[in-house]
C-alpha cells in the first residue's frame, strides 16, 4: 500500500493504466509533487545567493518579532507552508536550521504538519469538488491553513514555553554558495536527496501502518471487532475534541473516524473518504468543519517526511528533530482543530 500510494497505478499490476477506478489512481505522488521540492530547493538556493531570501528575512523579523516573539527565518518558514509543502518551506531558511532552538524547530515543523501545500490544495479541490458543489473550496482550503499558522505557533509555545529568541543577524551567516550555478547545482542535489529521504519514509510508514491494521484486523475478529484499525482507535480518541468543535453529537463518530484516518495515514486518504461519505452521514455544516479540520499534514508519515526531510539540510540537528517530532505531530493536530472550531462557532 505504501508503493502503491507514492507510485500510483505504476505499482498495481491489477489497475490498468488506461482505466481511472477512482479520484486517487490518477495522481502519481512520485512524479507529481515529489519533482517540486527539487525544484523548490534549486531555487531557494539560488534565491540565497542572489541575497533575496536573507534580506526577505529581515523584513519579516521585525513582523513577528513583534507579534508572536519569534524570528524572521521562523516566521519566514512557518508562513511559507501556506503555499509550499512541509520539506520545501525549510528550504527557505535552510542556513538557520543549525542556529534554531528546540522550540524553533518546534514551530517549524508544527507548522509545517498544521497546513497543506498549494498544490496540494489543487489536487484536493478538484477530489472534493463533488461533495462540495456550492463553495469556493481553494479559499477554503487557504484559510485553513492561514488560520492554523498563529495556532500552531501557540501550541508550539505552550509546548516548549520559552521567552528566548535566537539572534538571528544575516551578517553571521556563512557564505553558502560560491556562484550561480553552484547554487543551482547543490540546490538541485540537496532537493533530490530529500525527495529520495521522503519516498522512502512514505512507502514505509504506510506499509507498517497497514500491518499494523491487518493485525488489530485478526485481534477484533477474535474479540469480535471485526473493522478495528488504528483510525478506529484514534476516532475515538478524537471524538470528545470533535464534539467541542461543534459537531452534532449524531454525526460526531463520522467526522472523528476521518480525523483518525488522516493521522494514521494521510491527508489524501481522509479527504478521499469524506468524498464518497454515505449521503446523510454528516450535515453540511459538519462537512464544511471537518473540511478545515483535516486541512494539515499532521499524520505519522509527515513525522517521518519532516524528521528524515530537515535532517538532510541540517543532519547536526537530527536529535533534537527527534526529541521535539511527537509534540509537533500533537499541536498540529490540534491547530488543524482549532480551525474546525473557528468555523463551528461562526
Amino acid at each position: 500500500e505504501g508503493a502503491e500510494f507514492v507510485f500510483g497505478y505504476l505499482s498495481n499490476s491489477s489497475t490498468s493504466p488506461f482505466e481511472i477506478s477512482g479520484t486517487g489512481n490518477s495522481m502519481i505522488f512520485a512524479f507529481q509533487i515529489l519533482p517540486l521540492i527539487i525544484v523548490i530547493s534549486s531555487l531557494s538556493a539560488l534565491l540565497w545567493f542572489w541575497n533575496i531570501l536573507p534580506l526577505i528575512i529581515s523584513a519579516i523579523s521585525r513582523i513577528f518579532e513583534k507579534l508572536f516573539n519569534i524570528g524572521g527565518p521562523i516566521g519566514l518558514g512557518a508562513t511559507a507552508n501556506i503555499i509550499m509543502g512541509q520539506v520545501e518551506a525549510p528550504l527557505l531558511v535552510r542556513p538557520y536550521l543549525s542556529k534554531m532552538s528546540e522550540k524553533e524547530l518546534l514551530i517549524l515543523m508544527t507548522a509545517g504538519m498544521s497546513t497543506v501545500s498549494g498544490s496540494i490544495m489543487i489536487a484536493l479541490v478538484s477530489m472534493l469538488a463533488p461533495q462540495f458543489p456550492d463553495i469556493n473550496l481553494i479559499q477554503h482550503l487557504v484559510s485553513a491553513s492561514i488560520l492554523s499558522i498563529p495556532a500552531a505557533i501557540m501550541y508550539a509555545n505552550i509546548m516548549i514555553p520559552s521567552s528566548e529568541v535566537t539572534n538571528f543577524d544575516g551578517n553571521s551567516v556563512p557564505k553558502v554558495y560560491d556562484s550561480s550555478m553552484d547554487a543551482i547545482t547543490r540546490g538541485t542535489r540537496d532537493g533530490l536527496d530529500i525527495c529520495l529521504n521522503v519516498g522512502a519514509i512514505l512507502i514505509a510508514f504506510i506499509a507498517l501502518v497497514s500491518l499494523l491494521n491487518s493485525l488489530l484486523g485478526i485481534f477484533g475478529g477474535w474479540v469480535g471487532i471485526s473493522d478495528l484499525s488504528l483510525q478506529l482507535i484514534l476516532g475515538y480518541i478524537f471524538f470528545p475534541i470533535v464534539w467541542l468543535m461543534g459537531v452534532p453529537l449524531s454525526e460526531t463518530l463520522a467526522s472523528a473516524e476521518l480525523l483518525g484516518l488522516k493521522t494514521a495515514l494521510n491527508e489524501f486518504v481522509a479527504y478521499g473518504a469524506l468524498a464518497n461519505i454515505e449521503p446523510g452521514a454528516l450535515s453540511d455544516r459538519s462537512k464544511l468543519i471537518t473540511l478545515y479540520a483535516l486541512c494539515g499534514f499532521a499524520n505519522f508519515s509527515s513525522v517521518g517526511i519532516l524528521v528524515s526531510g530537515i535532517s538532510a539540510m541540517a543532519p547536526e540537528r537530527k536529535n533534537d528533530l527527534i526529541k521535539v517530532s511527537l509534540k509537533a505531530l500533537v499541536g498540529a493536530t490540534l491547530a488543524s482543530c482549532m480551525t474546525g472550531l473557528v468555523i463551528g462557532i461562526f
